[in-house]
């Protein structure tokens, strides 16, 4: 990795960055909290474990469809609206979540509370390229997922609590404060950041002609590809693990929550290290070191879980070494598609955001459909995702010199 490094960083805007890392906590705020509810959620509503899954399959789906309506949203009606606007859906949602009589209206309910809560993700991105470059916005982004990856260690922890004291419905009560409070706190707190060129860009376009036209861009495919299936490793990892955990190694909900916020904790630190490798490094070259090390691991991992070699004691260690590179790469990715067109940060943040969720979605129905009791399906869907991510980020998104 050759030495690269940029303009020496500026102060950090830490209420910004704090506010702006809090707009992000949405979405694993809502998986999170509710997971170890499942059951009690299935035996109220008279549901089967298949029904009660889709409610997080639907939640993807939503988050997925709606930052697509956001981020052009953004660029011409401004940052603040589209937030308030979605935080006002995602509040009265979670009550209606509360309140369900049945798993139909459960099910739409967490849809219509993905579609107000993506937008505090998807604004949020473009409002860090409003103020930053390309090095700092990676920096920056970095620093969100330290906050927002606060969410997957408190939120299990957190919800366990208030089921035990309250009941699963009490859970979606504090969804809906947490809403409130964000809300609150944009209002008084987020100024407006949209530029007059992104405001004027977006007013001589259709927001459809300005997806086509940055789908033409060969550099944001491969960022999009590659933030995409890395998701997907996430994303596959939430819905398969609590089986994996509590299924297959036949843990308690005590243990799958310990196990759960390590990992948490793995993606936080790697997203720290990675803001420390770009006060040397580039991006892009953090980025592609980043892709071969995920890449070899996953190897590694499929090796474990097909031999059974070890066990649990090999797979869930290098299970946290494999998902601890999303640290590395996500806010990488997302600051090299944003430096493509900054005058359309907010429709890239869109492009960035709903296919990585609608990627996820099928990644996770994918190791639901693979599942056999044992480790293989997750092993399987992550190795493949990695070895996608890694395609597009040397054949589309870096530049051979970067990568050289």
């Amino acid at each position: 990795m050759t030495s690269a490094a940029s303009a020496s960083p500026s102060a950090t805007p830490w209420r910004l960055v704090l506010l702006l890392g809090a707009l992000t906590a949405f979405a694993p705020m809502s998986i999170d909290m509710y997971l170890s509810s499942f059951p009690a959620i299935g035996q109220t509503l008279k549901a089967g474990p298949e029904q009660v899954q889709l409610t997080l399959a639907t939640f993807f789906a939503g988050m997925a469809i709606g930052q697509f309506l956001y981020g052009p949203a953004s660029d011409r009606l401004g940052r603040r609206a589209p937030i308030l606007l979605g935080v006002v859906i995602y509040t009265v949602a979670s009550v209606t979540c509360a309140l369900a009589p049945n798993i139909e209206v459960l099910l739409g309910a967490r849809f219509v509370q993905a579609l107000g809560g993506c937008a505090g993700a998807v604004v949020a991105r473009a409002v860090v390229r409003d103020r930053f470059d390309h090095a700092e916005t990676a920096r920056v982004l970095s620093l969100m997922t330290l906050i927002m990856g606060l969410a997957p260690v408190l939120a299990p922890q957190l919800g366990g609590l208030i089921f035990a004291l309250a009941g699963w419905r009490a859970v979606f009560g504090v969804m809906a404060l947490f809403g409130l409070a964000i809300g609150l706190w944009v209002l008084l707190g987020l100024k407006e950041s949209r530029s007059e060129e992104t405001a004027a860009q977006a007013r001589a376009e259709n927001p459809l002609r300005a997806f086509a036209l940055l789908l033409r861009e060969k550099r944001l495919l491969g960022y999009g590809i590659a933030g995409a299936l890395n998701g997907s490793v996430l994303f596959t990892y939430i819905s398969t693990s609590p089986d994996l955990v509590m299924g297959t190694y036949g843990h308690s909900p005590l243990v799958f929550n310990i196990v759960f916020a390590a990992n948490a904790v793995g993606i936080i630190g790697a997203s720290q290290v990675n803001r420390l490798l770009l006060r040397r490094f580039k991006p892009d070259e953090v980025l592609t070191r980043a892709s071969l090390a995920s890449t070899t691991l996953a190897l590694v991992l499929s090796f474990f879980a097909w031999t059974g070699l070890g066990g649990e004691w090999t797979v869930l260690p290098v299970l946290f070494l494999a998902l601890s590179t999303y640290g590395l790469m996500s806010g990488n990715t997302m600051a090299g598609a944003l430096s493509v067109d900054p005058r359309r940060a907010g429709s890239i943040s869109a492009l960035m955001g709903g296919t990585s969720f609608g990627a996820g979605a099928v990644a996770a129905w994918a190791g639901g459909l693979l599942h056999d009791g044992t480790p293989r399906p997750v092993a399987i869907v992550m190795f493949a995702c990695l070895v996608g991510s890694s395609l597009a980020i040397f054949l589309l998104a870096v530049p051979k010199k970067a990568a050289a």
